[in-house]
């Protein structure tokens, strides 16, 4: 099922993009637009504009571009349909869908299993309250110190014992069956039989950055194992792009200061209970670059807890790795290791939240874990240690931080500065590309500024006659104004609606280009200098078609009289 071009079209007009990016990334008034620093890279000074006009953005630095959709799709990493969902959700419209070939079954099953995984979410809470058995899991409950407003926050539930407690709601439907055992909730035996894949466990429900349930995690009530069992990839589970408590966490705070990142369910929900309510865990893996990206977009400092043995050390360590590639000046990650045999479940619950804050507030800062963590196993050999820190710095994409811990090895090498330990250790640290091109300025050529300017300002195609000429001219990337004046010729299109018929299209990148192209020409002057380029290229096309029948050695009578049209033309031009 695909989406309608028109609702597409509708959406963009209804979503104010200035409104939209400024509550995640607080823009600053700059003559007829909006800037702020860019969200997709880092930068001391803003490069990041917004049109209101034009209803897109576009950063001079890195090149991120693109309109109301492509802003969700990158900052809060959606795919196209997710994306539109959420902006349709926000201006409360329902998103239609007409017949469509291709990837449209995919988005069909993908909703029949979110709903499904809805379902099996409401199923739990209510054995919960109302299953025989339920008076040990309100017992276990109370014994962890849970309240009925943490349980409902985080929509805890319970499975109970037995094979076919969920199977059996859906006994007579066996498509549905398909969808549990595609979505994970029910096992199918070598033989075929069906059963449920979480039975007598705490479910928690794991849901994405739109709230809707996507797994589970279950921890065993008894003595069973293993004791923690999680939902498996699925085609809306990826473990490796989503967080625990994340969701929950932005209902709390909708700008976190920081975010504390563990390991276990119950770690995140107990620090909650004792008002950390700021944790979130990353699903039994190591935290993967995408968790780590969905980190420092949520909170600008970062705390990873680990245990305080080998084993926590090694896991900090690749933690670390993760992080580097992916910092920006003004991130803070720092790294927070508990006592041996303590968990931040056992510890909070030791301490309290104010001791645990404090403890949180003494984690040992990015830079100073590299560096220590190095030189303990290096020790006096300054070569290796050093080379092993290059290895590691050379990952970091922004110059300016990667200068900055440059100069720190340095002064923890006891050398006067970095270009001195460079030259004294024979190493060089191949550094990032600085950042160049803030923006095409000039002219440029007709073509170019004819393209520019409607892409600019649609409106200045409406109503305009069509030019037959042009298909026929021959230059290198013609082919794409007839197609603009086509599909501006009638709508009163934005900037932002036009690049969207271009979204799949060869020429997508070259439309964004000149979208934000500062042509130079004044507002009031912008009609007249459109036209003045088309009537440039029509004569060109007068000119060349001179010129080719000029070179023929014989004629049919209508080149003749077509000839003799041009020569007439010709005269007048010059």
């Amino acid at each position: 099922m695909a989406i309608p071009r028109d609702f597409i079209n509708e959406l963009i007009a209804r979503t104010d993009i200035v409104e939209l990016i400024d509550r995640k990334v607080p823009l600053k008034k700059a003559g007829k637009n909006y800037s702020a620093c860019c969200p997709f890279h880092s930068e001391k000074s803003p490069s990041f504009t917004v049109s209101r006009d034009k209803q897109f953005y576009h950063c001079f630095g890195c090149g991120a571009h693109g309109n109301a959709i492509d802003f969700v799709m990158e900052y809060d990493r959606l795919d196209f349909i997710d994306a539109i969902e959420d902006l349709a959700g926000q201006l409360g419209l329902e998103v239609p869908r007409e017949q469509g070939t291709g990837k449209r079954h995919d988005d069909g099953l993908s909703r029949d299993l979110y709903q499904l995984m809805e379902e099996a979410c409401l199923y739990y809470q209510n054995q919960l309250r109302q299953h025989q058995d339920k008076q040990k899991v309100i017992d276990y409950l109370t014994y962890r110190d849970l309240s009925d407003e943490v349980i409902e926050h985080f929509g805890i539930g319970f499975a109970p014992d037995g094979w076919d407690g969920l199977l059996g709601r859906y006994r007579q439907n066996q498509d549905a069956q398909d969808k549990l055992l595609t979505a994970g909730m029910l096992i199918a035996n070598d033989s075929g039989k069906r059963y449920d894949r979480f039975r007598d466990r705490l479910m928690f429900p794991i849901r994405d950055r739109r709230g809707r349930v996507i797994g589970f995690g279950g921890r065993v009530l008894g003595d069973g194992t293993p004791k923690y069992l999680n939902s498996p990839e699925t085609p809306i589970f990826h473990k490796g792009n989503e967080l625990y408590g994340l969701y929950e966490l932005k209902q709390r705070h909708r700008d976190p200061d920081k975010v504390l990142i563990v390991e276990g369910y119950m770690d995140v929900v107990a620090l909650a209970q004792f008002g950390v309510d700021y944790a979130v865990a990353s699903l039994g893996t190591s935290t993967t670059a995408e968790q780590f990206q969905l980190l420092l977009r949520s909170a600008k400092e970062v705390v990873c807890c680990y245990d305080g043995d080998r084993a926590g050390t090694e896991a900090a360590w690749r933690a670390l790795e993760t992080a580097l590639p992916l910092l920006k000046p003004g991130d803070q990650v720092r790294f927070m290791f508990l006592p041996q045999g303590e968990d931040p479940d056992s510890m909070v619950r030791k301490i309290g939240k104010d001791a645990f804050e404090v403890l949180m507030g003494s984690a040992i800062a990015l830079p100073e874990f590299l560096f220590d963590t190095l030189a303990t196993k290096y020790g006096t050999d300054k070569g290796n240690l050093a080379k092993q820190a290059f290895i590691l710095i050379e990952k970091i994409q922004d110059t300016v931080l990667q200068n900055l811990l440059l100069e720190n090895l340095a002064h923890k090498l006891g050398m006067n500065s970095s270009e001195d330990m460079k030259k004294k250790l024979g190493f060089s640290v191949k550094q990032a590309k600085p950042i160049a091109n803030r923006g095409l300025k000039g002219r440029g050529t007709p073509l170019r500024l004819a393209i520019a300017l409607l892409v600019q300002h649609p409106k200045l195609g409406l109503g305009l006659p069509p030019q037959p000429a042009l298909a026929h001219l021959q230059m290198p990337g013609i082919e794409l104004l007839p197609l603009l004046l086509e599909m501006t010729r009638e709508q009163g299109l934005n900037s932002a609606q036009l690049l969207e018929k271009f979204r799949e299209h060869s020429h997508s990148g070259a439309l964004h280009k000149l979208a934000q192209w500062d042509h130079q020409v004044a507002d009031e002057n912008l009609l007249e200098k459109f036209k003045q380029t088309l009537v440039w290229l029509n004569n060109q096309y007068i000119e060349q078609r001179y010129q080719e029948l000029s070179l023929k050695q014989t004629h049919t009578k209508e080149e003749k009289i077509q000839l003799s049209k041009l020569i007439s033309v010709m005269k007048g031009l010059n």
